[in-house]
């Protein structure tokens, strides 16, 4: 599908980012997947989280090994997949959904690698102002790294809550538009409190960049937000939303990152 002409960049992010500190805001990022439950209700849920208060949406590429996901989002990927929703689909949504806020692809490697060079040139067309990939960390593969790096698209990278301070600077580096430290180690999925030693990484990764620093895996509630939202430049939630919408529809996930969006300003 031809998107037109690319009117955004990766640039969308940093300023996003600026006039939130700017207002003394802090980022809501929620996470959903393509295609699910349905692609019309995908596309509801897009629109429903940007008015809810979403300051970046990250739209999640259905993937046959999302290694990385626990088990509510490797379950609406594989719903997804199964309605024949792919890496192009995802971009045909994201351009229908002509988003206001700055959108994040959030995507393992082999679709990236499958959907041809210019992949990126056409994501930014469709109106996706960053990347990230999960399986591919710093070092892993130079050229592909290059290839994300030097792109239209901002290059989101992941930290763990266990990485040495000098890896989080090499890490940072190689990364733009916002640094995403996962909350705990494993999978995806909502958990039932916040890592006390959570504060404490965020300050070394602080140490090591000046990029914002977005905390994700396992935020499901509005003070778990608001706690990590005291904490970090933003909050991303994935799992909280995907089981929302499965279980009580596009207002029960619009609901949820409202109440988010409001107990972070209250924070």
């Amino acid at each position: 599908m031809a998107f037109g002409s690319a009117t955004t960049s990766s640039d969308a992010i940093a300023r996003r980012f600026a006039a939130l500190d700017a207002a003394g805001r802090r980022a809501l990022v929620p996470y959903c997947t393509a295609g699910h439950p349905t692609l019309e209700e995908s596309l509801a849920l897009l629109r429903a989280l940007e008015d809810a208060g979403a300051d970046i949406i990250e739209v999640g590429v259905p993937f046959s090994d999302p290694i990385a996901d626990g088990p509510i989002s490797q379950g609406s990927s594989q719903r997804a997949l199964e309605q024949g929703m792919t890496l192009e689909g995802t971009l045909e949504l994201i351009a229908r959904a002509s988003l206001g806020c700055p959108v994040v692809l959030f995507s393992y490697l082999n679709p990236l690698l499958s959907a041809g060079d210019d992949v990126l040139n056409r994501a930014a067309e469709a109106g996706v102002h960053g990347v990230l990939v999960t399986d591919l960390p710093v070092g892993a593969d130079p050229d592909r790294e290059t290839w994300l790096g030097e792109g239209p698209l901002a290059f989101v990278r992941l930290v763990a809550p266990t990485t040495p301070l000098e890896r989080m600077r090499e890490i940072a580096r190689h990364g733009s538009g916002f640094v995403y430290l996962i909350s705990r180690l494993g999978v995806t999925g909502m958990q039932a409190s916040l890592s006390p030693a959570l504060a404490a990484t965020v300050g070394r990764l602080r140490e090591a960049t000046t990029l914002p620093v977005c905390v994700g895996f396992g935020i499901s509630t509005p003070e778990q937000a608001a706690a990590a939202a005291h904490m970090a430049d933003g909050v991303v939630v994935g799992s909280a939303i995907v089981n929302a919408v499965e279980r009580g529809g596009v207002a029960a996930a619009a609901q949820l990152a409202s109440s988010m969006r409001t107990a972070m300003d209250a924070a």
